[in-house]
């Protein structure tokens, strides 16, 4: 689906205050095509963003001169943060394509589901998925959860999440988790979908954030509905 106009401009204020960034960073670099850098010496974490045309990088002063004259297509590559940021320690959190959408198609489910709001159901959910998955999907952040779940034997197994968190007030960042056994059912597109059309009632524009390497979890935004909108690249600093 396309994104409107005035969505856009949600994201990038939003992504701005993430950034520490005035207000209207992207949309004053996008008139004069050049990339928004912000330094701080306090950072732990090396950010750059591409959002709808627009970049920003933000850390350290040594990081934003030696990234000067590198375009931006190199810099939305991880190995290049990884490589300037060798000599200080930089080890790798990877490149994240970046998903938008303010509104989505209903996903029906094909019988009746169990949605649970509880804590529990997804801690136990998450202890039955492999870690990697666990620590992208980060359940733990995303306040706001929809477990679906199944009786099994008289008791309710849970199997999957579809969650989001606030961002600044207006985006939700989604997230979806889904028991391995249970998986190409579909169930994480209905846990995704629920998630994402409470947080649309809820007034927010939806972002999906993916490691660019992670082919499930983009299939699953695209089969959503959403927008691809940019990339994030990050390297922390030893």
């Amino acid at each position: 689906m396309t994104l409107d106009p005035g969505s856009a401009a949600i994201i990038q204020l939003a992504w701005a205050r993430r950034l520490g960034l005035e207000d209207n960073a992207f949309s004053s670099a996008l008139a004069s095509g050049q990339r928004i850098v912000r330094a701080d010496e306090s950072v732990r974490t090396v950010e750059f963003i591409r959002l709808f045309g627009s970049s920003a990088l933000v850390g350290p002063q040594w990081i934003i001169d030696a990234a000067a004259n590198i375009p931006d297509e190199e810099m939305a590559q991880h190995v290049t943060l990884l490589t300037l940021t060798r000599s200080h320690g930089g080890h790798g959190l990877g490149a994240a394509a970046l998903f938008f959408a303010d509104d989505l198609p209903v996903k029906q489910p094909a019988k009746d589901m169990t949605v649970s709001h509880g804590n529990p159901e997804a801690i136990e959910l998450e202890s039955r998925c492999p870690p990697d998955d666990v620590n992208e999907v980060g359940l733990s952040d995303l306040e706001n959860r929809y477990t679906v779940v199944h009786e099994i034997d008289g008791r309710r197994v849970p199997l999957a999440c579809g969650a989001y968190a606030e961002w600044e007030g207006l985006l939700a960042h989604l997230g979806v988790l889904v028991d391995p056994e249970w998986r190409r059912r579909g169930l994480g597109t209905l846990a995704a979908s629920i998630a994402a059309h409470e947080a649309l009632t809820a007034g927010l524009t939806l972002q999906w954030r993916t490691d660019v390497s992670n082919t499930g979890s983009l299939a699953l935004a695209r089969k959503l509905g959403l927008s691809a909108g940019g990339i994030q690249t990050s390297v922390h600093l030893g």
